[in-house]
């Protein structure tokens, strides 16, 4: 490994090692070859090997692709790994939540806040995403044109409005909702962009809309924090059990604590999976076969009812689905470590210091963990007759210690959705190709609009 890429290192026991990545300027690095198209780049990253050397600025990286090094590097994170400085785009809207804090502190939040989303709690959040999708449904006619991104994205918004805060909107749904937007965008600008390398007191356009974004939902989780503290009635929203949680002392989480963890799961259940509904809704509506087996499961197990919480597990195809449009399209694209003194990937030392990169995105479509990568085939899931996938091949959710909290709840949350609209509905997606742009979250580059057709359910006997 040449001197300019970075420091030697050590042994390499597993016959892994690290090759050297594409050249990079002075001062800026890979960084402008990032920028361009992050996506793309990574997977350039990967034709050189399953651990590349590279450099993001000044700072020495180390890409990540095979999924036994992905694995250590998930299940390190805390002991060998830290949680990266994350931009002052990102930390202005986050705050100090369960996702960003490191160590004790972030050991305590996550005590915290997993009870809120447990099996339990997210089977009764389950009847709130069910019903509210039948509220969508009931307004939805044969022949209607819809802009699919639009309609989800209301819908998440809804059902995580309802089951976070416990009322039907906060106190301007909207606002909050082009608040999110705004602080999704400029994430992914500065993340990618010259202003990850800047300090956070340089003052950019980006940086302003951000601030004036991140007030927005200050406010709007202020005032629905407030209402909630003076109602006094115990509720079953997410947030009530924030604010009566308690840690190993008795403490409480602070209002500045509340908000950070309420944006956290806000984003978790609002933006994620409306994004991979989109990218679900595009998917089937090129593939036939998908389409039909889809309907086949659900008019089978559900007929002529509406889903609930327990149709989830016999839901098995519908399930399928969704992980296979989270193999294609990551709604979560990357995850990145800091390497702490003596970390080690695939028997290599990182020096301390090293930036340890890998993304859903490049291993998600390694033929060598996934026959036909680009190909849409949700019976690779199939527990009998699929695909054998290798541990950490597919990681939509990250994995170890800090593994998404909100894994069960978005699982459930797009089964459920895509059972009752699926059921009633077939979606048109309009011809032409829709492709990723990785901002906070993997979007659509355009809008994507479909025709509503109206389903002829198959009556079956008995």
């Amino acid at each position: 490994m040449s001197t300019e890429t970075g420091p030697a290192v050590g042994a390499e026991p597993r016959g892994h090692r690290i090759a050297p990545g594409p050249k990079g300027l002075p001062f800026l690095g890979n960084m402008p070859q990032f920028a361009r198209n992050p996506l793309a780049f990574f997977e350039r990253l990967r034709g050189h090997g399953d651990l590349v050397q590279w450099r993001f600025g000044p700072n020495s990286c180390v890409f990540v692709a095979d999924p036994e090094c992905i694995g250590e590097l998930l299940t390190e994170t805390e002991r060998s790994f830290d949680q990266p400085a994350l931009g002052i785009a990102f930390r202005t809207v986050m705050g100090n939540g369960v996702v960003v804090a490191r160590g004790t502190e972030w050991r305590r939040k996550r005590s915290l806040v997993q009870p809120s989303v447990r099996p339990k709690q997210v089977r009764s959040y389950a009847a709130t995403m069910a019903g509210s999708t039948v509220e969508l449904a009931d307004t939805w006619s044969g022949g209607e044109r819809i802009d699919i991104k639009r309609e989800m994205a209301a819908l998440t918004q809804r059902i995580a409005v309802r089951t976070i805060f416990g009322v039907d909107t906060p106190a301007d749904a909207e606002a909050m909702g082009r608040a999110m937007d705004v602080a999704q965008a400029e994430i992914g600008k500065e993340f990618a962009g010259i202003g990850a390398l800047l300090p956070d007191w340089v003052p950019t356009p980006g940086r302003a809309r951000i601030r004036k974004a991140a007030a927005v939902i200050d406010a709007e989780v202020g005032r629905v924090v407030a209402r909630h503290r003076d109602g006094g009635d115990e509720r079953p929203d997410l947030l009530s059990r924030l604010l009566t949680a308690v840690d190993e002392t008795g403490a409480h989480l602070t209002d500045e604590e509340i908000r950070d963890e309420t944006v956290t799961l806000y984003i978790g259940g609002h933006e994620t999976t409306s994004s991979t509904l989109v990218w679900a809704w595009y998917l089937l509506s090129r593939n036939a076969g998908a389409r039909a087996a889809l309907h086949e499961e659900l008019d089978r197990v559900l007929g002529d009812r509406e889903p609930g919480f327990d149709d989830y597990a016999r839901l098995v195809y519908a399930q399928a689905v969704v992980k296979e449009t989270l193999r294609l399209y990551p709604t979560i694209w990357l995850v990145t470590g800091v390497a702490k003194e003596g970390a080690r990937i695939g028997g290599v030392a990182m020096p301390e210091g090293t930036r340890v990169w890998s993304s859903q995105w490049v291993t998600h479509r390694d033929e060598r963990w996934f026959p036909e990568p680009e190909a849409f085939r949700p019976e690779r899931w199939d527990a009998d007759a699929g695909d054998e996938i290798a541990e950490y091949a597919w990681f939509p959710f990250g994995g170890g210690p800090r593994v998404c909290l909100g894994t069960r709840f978005a699982m459930v949350e797009a089964v459920l959705i895509l059972a009752v609209l699926a059921r009633r509905f077939e979606l048109e997606v309009d011809p032409g190709t829709v492709g990723p742009v990785p901002t906070l979250t993997l979007q659509p580059d355009r809008e994507v609009l479909a025709t509503v057709r109206a389903r002829q359910r198959v009556r079956r006997a008995g």
